[in-house]
């Protein structure tokens, strides 16, 4: 027998999700990289490290995948412990056969340690046909030397 149960809640929370298996279905393209903190460490479940710029300014972080995506969930994670500082992130996203990228979002957060040291954003997306996803961050608007730093990058298709 079949069955559906209809009328249920339809909040999925981020333990739900299926988050994609990156390391197997997309390559990634850095700007810079801290040798002891790797692009994956920001993407692969268990490695919670996160990944570092090498260099302060703007960063680009890049996945391309092997064969086109339909992305409903985005989840970030960005910690910073050091110092206060006003970040902005853009997530781009490109269509299979497309030249160009699309913005998704764009926001910023300030960072204020110890109290406000972590951004977590779960964002709900529709994309279909997802061929590359890119995250710009700029670490410190008011042009100070901070280095980028992700945490967490998840992508589910639920």
């Amino acid at each position: 027998m079949r069955k559906t149960l209809i009328n249920q809640p339809t909040d999925i929370t981020a333990s739900d999700l299926n988050y994609l298996d990156l390391e197997r279905l997309a390559q990634v393209e850095i700007s810079s990289e801290n040798q002891e903190y790797p692009i994956e460490s920001a993407l692969v479940d268990g490695l919670e490290a996160g990944w570092r710029a090498a260099c302060s300014g703007e960063q680009t972080i890049r996945l391309i995948f092997d064969q086109p995506q339909t992305i409903k969930q985005i989840a970030l994670v960005f910690d910073e412990q050091e110092q206060s500082r006003t970040q902005e992130f853009v997530l781009l996203w490109r269509m299979d056969n497309e030249d160009f990228f699309r913005e998704i979002l764009r926001q910023q957060y300030h960072f204020s340690p110890p109290h406000s040291a972590q951004e977590t954003e779960n964002y709900s997306v529709d994309l279909k046909q997802l061929k590359a996803l890119e995250i710009r961050i700029i670490p410190d608007i008011s042009g100070g030397e901070a280095c980028a730093k992700l945490t967490r990058l998840r992508l589910s298709a639920l």
